[in-house]
């Protein structure tokens, strides 16, 4: 095969987050501790996991970041905007989710991130209330605000590339409508001040329009509208989304496969979260919510193909509840009961109890979206990166087809793509080691 010309990761990359809370302030902290430290950064595939390279008695393993042109945990500079938090450092302290002895090291480069002002709006996220937020009230002249940040921190900071990744707090249930269809539609949208255009999706168009590519760590709706498609494509930049996979759906997306390869059925599975973060807060709004249902619902589905085998998976009931509970913090619990059947339907059970934490699943993937997506946007990609698969809880798809679910298949789609670009041949049996 022949590899594909990328372009090399010389110079800085800007990583921005909309939102500077628990997930950027985690994964700003893991890479300067990383940097400074030599800790391994662990849970990010791009840094820690290897790649086979043609048969197993080759003995080609190197790790992924020797082999594809990804840019080093050195290259990267942080920003970000967020409403609450001034700073990295004080979004840290906030969140809680690490210990003031893994931060005072790095105290000063987290305090050296300071927050831009938010594009935010309270009926989006109503149990927060921003206060660094942008005083232009038209959505046009907020978009060019963002797109004028975009631009100051790329000169400031003297970055050759950038990317964004959104880590900000999941918005108000949306269905697209009317001011969606096309980028023109859209843009008269935002000097309309039309309603129907969130915060989120002002940050989209103008990371496009800025040609920074975007990956989506929530359910909002925002890389996936048709007009940011159109953006992406006309503008070539590289989009990706949608909600981070950490914790629940994870183990949904180890599980359900297994399940399905054995052909055991599956009658129901329910799914609880008790978690009291900022996250937590603004999911206790039932409009937060729903959008964070649909996100978590569609997995089983695309995995267990009910169409295909109705009699093992055509009437399974599949609900998920989310708990606001201040004690636990960012350290969220998932509780699954999972009733299946197997051989003469005799009936079975399964009990997950998951004590995660939430940012500590979801910093690794902030990075590797970050160097992935700015690897793609080097190899001349555009459009959705359903490679990315593999991160994301509704994952985008880039054709007529439905993006795949199954885990194991998102792997094995992520490293031959890599092969792919790299010029080497796909692996199609096994993806281990």
């Amino acid at each position: 095969m022949t590899a594909r010309d990328i372009a090399p990761a010389t110079g800085k990359l800007g990583v921005l987050t909309p939102g500077l809370g628990a997930v950027a302030s985690t994964f700003i902290a893991g890479v300067l501790t990383a940097r400074q430290q030599g800790v391994a950064p662990l849970g990010s595939v791009s840094q820690m996991a290897h790649i086979r390279l043609g048969t197993r008695e080759e003995g080609r393993n190197p790790l992924i970041k020797d082999f594809a042109p990804i840019a080093t945990l050195d290259d990267i500079v942080f920003g970000g905007w967020d409403p609450i938090s001034a700073n990295a450092l004080e979004a840290a302290r906030t969140c809680g989710v690490l210990e003031e002895k893994d931060l005072a090291p790095i105290s000063s480069e987290l305090e050296g991130v300071v927050a831009m002002d938010a594009v935010f709006d309270q009926r989006w996220v109503s149990r927060l209330d921003g206060t660094r937020v942008k005083s232009e009230t038209n959505k046009w002249d907020q978009a060019m605000a963002l797109m004028a940040d975009i631009e100051n921190f790329r000169t400031e900071n003297d970055c050759d590339r950038l990317v964004m990744v959104w880590c900000g707090s999941t918005e108000a249930f949306q269905e697209p409508s009317a001011v969606h269809d096309t980028v023109a539609a859209f843009e008269q949208g935002l000097k309309d001040n039309d309603d129907n255009i969130s915060p989120s999706q002002i940050y989209v168009y103008a990371a496009l329009q800025s040609d920074v590519p975007f990956a989506n760590g929530a359910p909002n709706l925002s890389t996936d509208l048709p007009c940011m498609l159109e953006l992406s494509k006309t503008r070539g930049v590289p989009i990706a989304g949608k909600d981070f996979k950490t914790g629940q759906t994870l183990m949904k997306t180890l599980l359900a496969p297994g399940l399905k390869a054995r052909m055991l059925g599956l009658e129901g599975w329910y799914s609880t979260n008790i978690l009291g973060n900022r996250d937590g807060e603004v999911l206790d709004a039932p409009e937060n919510f729903k959008t964070k249902e649909e996100s978590k619902l569609g997995v089983l589905h695309k995995i267990l193909e009910p169409e295909v085998y109705p009699e093992l998976y055509g009437d399974v009931d599949h609900v998920v509840r989310i708990n606001y509970y201040p004690p636990r913090g960012d350290n969220k619990e998932g509780w699954d009961a999972v009733d299946i059947f197997g051989w003469m339907g005799y009936k079975m059970q399964i009990k997950i109890d998951f004590l995660c934490r939430d940012s500590i699943l979801a910093a690794p993937i902030v990075l590797d979206l970050a160097l992935f997506m700015d690897l793609a946007m080097r190899a001349g990609e555009s459009g959705v990166q359903e490679w990315l698969s593999f991160y994301l809880k509704a994952p985008q798809s880039a054709g007529d087809a439905p993006a795949e679910q199954d885990l194991f298949i998102q792997q094995t789609k992520l490293k031959n793509t890599l092969r792919e670009w790299m010029g080497e041949q796909p692996v199609t049996h096994s993806e281990v080691g």
